[in-house]
């Protein structure tokens, strides 16, 4: 087996989770189950859950946190993660946490930027995320291209990109998109909230023409629609519309797989007649349900997982729904100490 197969770039964070109130949102201009980069108003937010709420520290970021179940789901030594920390406790925190879970690490170290965190605030089955990024929003190019980091992007078969990163270092993830499509190599990234779509248009379409694989929600898809003037509401439409962008290696088609929480998942293959693929949910009990915090990323990591080893699409999404459940009975992004099997 080749080690270290699926490589994943993105914002490595420290999520600070508490169980908030509509007070609390509604104190900093919050939604539930929305995600928003940190503004000068959102700061005192951190100092508030660490101080006045009993937190819960978790290693965070959204292809962290896929990052983590793909290999979860996979033989040790399959997952390799890339993005930036800070040289400070919270860093070596997500090192050892990372470590512990069987992740390679293989972080840019920003000593002048403290380790990106998240607020992750719980009601009831419904979070609000707000991202300061820090020294996540330091990664350069130059660390991906370096000779140690670049061995591990040569020796991959699968890139994993996190939509976050789009607001952090594009020229990194276009160097991922251009060997893959060079070498015949998987490029998938996830579009990860709807503010991306909105405000970072530009950026998105940028990496677009390398998309093999586009993963995302109903909602960032919404947002997709609205910002590119598709001037359509229907799901199934918007994945039709993404899988037939221009597209960088012609040797496969695009896959754009869009999950609906409950609802089933919808994945389209582009092509002259688009092939449209519905596929339900693995049903849980409103009782199981522990925090819906890193369903969709471990979706993602499920999914990336049957890519690794082959599967056919139909195995992929139930591998990304069997996580996903079982993702959801944990609380925060994580995954079940007891290990589980997928089709034991």
């Amino acid at each position: 087996m080749v080690e270290y197969p699926l490589l994943c770039l993105g914002n490595p964070l420290l999520d600070i989770q508490v169980n908030g109130d509509q007070a609390l949102l509604d104190k900093y201009g919050l939604k539930p189950d929305d995600a928003i980069l940190a503004e000068e108003k959102h700061l005192p937010i951190y100092e508030e859950i660490t101080t006045k709420h009993s937190p819960k520290y978790l290693a965070g970021g959204a292809a962290q946190n896929s990052a983590r179940g793909a290999q979860y789901m996979l033989p040790p030594k399959s997952v390799v993660y890339v993005g930036c920390t800070g040289q400070d406790p919270f860093g070596e925190a997500l090192t050892s946490a990372c470590v512990k879970e069987g992740v390679l690490t293989k972080y840019r170290i920003e000593k002048d930027q403290p380790t990106g965190r998240c607020a992750v605030i719980i009601t009831g089955h419904h979070r609000s995320m707000v991202t300061d990024l820090a020294a996540a929003n330091h990664y350069k190019l130059e660390h991906l291209e370096s000779p140690e980091t670049w061995t591990y992007v040569k020796n991959a078969k699968i890139y994993y990109v996190g939509g976050y990163h789009l607001t952090v270092c594009v020229p990194a993830i276009l160097a991922l998109g251009k060997h893959a499509a060079e070498t015949g190599k998987i490029f998938s990234m996830n579009l990860s909230a709807p503010f991306l779509p909105q405000f970072f248009k530009e950026q998105l379409d940028s990496v677009a023409p390398y998309w093999d694989y586009l993963i995302g929600n109903e909602s960032e898809a919404l947002a997709y629609s609205e910002s590119h003037g598709l001037g359509t509401k229907d799901i199934t439409e918007i994945a039709k519309s993404i899988a037939n962008l221009p597209k960088q290696n012609t040797s496969r088609p695009r896959i754009v797989v869009i999950t609906q929480g409950t609802d089933p998942t919808i994945v389209v293959t582009g092509g002259l007649d688009p092939v449209v693929e519905v596929y339900p949910v693995r049903p849980i009990e409103s009782k199981d349900i522990v925090d819906t915090n890193g369903a969709g990323d471990a979706f993602a990591g499920g999914f990336l997982a049957g890519l690794v080893q082959g599967k056919d699409l139909k195995t992929a999404v139930d591998m990304g729904q069997w996580l996903a459940s079982w993702g959801i009975r944990e609380p925060g992004p994580a995954y079940p100490t007891e290990k589980k099997v997928y089709g034991a």
